[in-house]
C-alpha cells in the first residue's frame, strides 16, 4: 500500500493510491476423488477501484490455438481489394476539411492520415503506417511507428487549433478482427472532441483530486510505488517506463507510463520514438507466448488545468483463428470483473527480456 501524507488548511492528513489483493479459495472433490483447493486472487484497481479476479488453477490449461502463432489471416494477400493499399488509397478514402489540411491528406515518413470514412467522433481520422497490407505482430519496425504517432499528433495538433475545446483525444490501434480490426492493413484511430468519453472524464476527475490532495501526480506516484516494489516493473525505453498493471483489466496488460507529461505539445520526437520501441517489444512479447491480436490506447486532455500524465496501455486479445473462445465472458460482461489466468507479476517476469536491450 503506498501511503501520501499532504496538508490541507496545515492538518496532516492521508491520501492512499492502495495496492490490494485478497486471497480466496474454492474447495471440492476432483474427479480422482481426492479434496483440494483452487486458490483465487482478487485485486482492486489502485486507480479506478475496479476488481479483477486472477483463476491461477487455469494458468495450467492449455488454450486452443496457442502452442504456435496462429497462420495469417485469410484476407492477409488480398491487396487488390483493401481501400488502404495503394494505389486504391486515393480514391476510396476522404480527404481532410480543407480548415485542417490544404493537402487533403497528411504524410509524415511513409506514414498517410486521413478522415475516418465512418467516424466516432468530431475529429476523428485514421493513420496508416505505410503501404505494407498485414504486418505479423511483433514484426513492425519501431520507425515505421514513430512516423505513425507522429503524424498522429500533428492532426490532433491541427484539429485543437481549430477547435480549441476539442481537448478529449485519443490514439487506438485494434490489431486484427479479435481486437475489433475492421482491415487488416495496420492502422490507428485518432479522435479528438469536445465531449469526453468516460475513460476521459474519470481520469481528470481522479488525476486532479490526487494532485490536489497530494501534491503529486497520479501515475508518477503509482509508478514510484511499482518501480520500488520491482515486482511488475519491466523496464524503461527512453523516458517511458513500463509495467505491468497491478489488477489488469485485460489479458498481459502492459502500461508505459511518461512521467510528468500532461500534454502531447510537450512530447518530442525522441519521446515518440521512445514509445515506438515500447509498443513493439511490448507485441515481440506477445509474439513469443504465440498471440496475434492486441488493443494499445493513449489517452490525453489537452487542457491546462488537466494533471493526467500520459499513458500508453497495451492488452493482448484472444487470437485470430478459427478455433478460439473470446477472452471476454459473463465475468467482464455481466459482472464487470476481469477474470484472468497469469498473475501480473508473471507478466513482467516473461516481458523483461525483450526491454533489456
Amino acid at each position: 500500500m503506498l501511503i501520501i501524507l499532504f496538508s490541507v488548511f496545515g492538518v496532516a492528513s492521508k491520501y492512499m493510491l492502495k495496492f490490494e489483493s485478497q486471497s480466496i479459495a474454492a474447495k471440492f472433490i476432483d474427479p480422482s476423488g481426492q479434496v483440494v483447493e483452487k486458490p483465487i486472487e482478487i485485486r482492486t484497481h489502485p486507480i479506478t477501484g475496479r476488481t479483477c479476479r486472477i483463476a491461477f488453477s487455469r494458468i495450467s490449461e492449455k488454450e486452443a490455438g496457442t502452442d504456435s502463432l496462429p497462420p495469417p489471416p485469410p484476407d492477409a494477400d488480398h491487396t487488390s481489394e483493401c481501400p488502404f493499399c495503394q494505389p486504391r488509397v486515393t480514391s476510396k478514402t476522404p480527404q481532410l476539411h480543407p480548415d485542417l489540411s490544404s493537402n487533403g491528406r497528411m504524410n509524415q515518413g511513409d506514414s498517410l492520415l486521413f478522415p475516418n470514412l465512418f467516424p466516432y467522433g468530431s475529429y476523428s481520422a485514421v493513420s496508416l503506417f505505410n503501404d505494407q497490407h498485414f504486418v505479423e505482430i511483433g514484426t513492425a519496425t519501431v520507425s515505421s511507428y514513430t512516423d505513425c504517432l507522429i503524424n498522429s499528433v500533428r492532426y490532433l495538433k491541427k484539429a485543437l487549433h481549430h477547435d480549441p475545446l476539442a481537448v478529449y483525444m485519443a490514439i487506438t490501434q485494434n490489431h486484427l478482427p479479435s481486437a475489433g480490426g475492421s482491415l487488416v492493413h495496420p492502422h490507428l484511430q485518432i479522435n479528438a472532441d469536445r465531449i469526453p468519453g468516460n475513460h476521459h472524464r474519470f481520469l481528470l476527475q481522479t488525476a486532479n483530486n490526487f494532485y490536489q490532495q497530494s501534491g503529486k501526480y497520479l501515475f508518477s506516484s503509482y509508478r514510484a510505488h511499482e518501480k520500488s516494489t520491482g515486482s511488475r516493473y519491466i523496464g524503461k525505453t527512453g523516458s517511458w517506463e513500463w509495467m505491468a498493471a497491478f489488477a489488469p483489466e485485460g489479458f498481459f496488460e502492459i502500461w508505459g507510463i511518461l512521467p510528468g507529461m500532461t500534454s502531447l505539445q510537450q512530447v518530442t520526437a525522441s519521446d515518440w520514438q521512445d514509445l515506438a520501441q515500447g509498443i513493439v517489444n511490448t507485441q515481440r512479447f506477445y509474439r513469443s507466448i504465440c498471440r496475434n491480436g492486441y488493443n494499445l490506447g493513449l489517452l490525453s486532455i489537452e487542457n491546462p488545468g488537466s494533471r493526467l500524465e500520459l499513458r500508453t496501455v497495451i492488452v493482448v486479445r484472444s487470437n485470430y483463428a478459427p478455433w478460439t473462445r473470446s477472452d471476454y465472458t459473463g465475468y467482464e460482461v455481466i459482472i464487470g470483473d476481469m477474470a484472468t489466468f497469469v498473475a501480473p507479476e508473471q507478466t513482467a517476469e516473461w516481458s523483461r527480456s525483450f526491454f533489456s536491450s
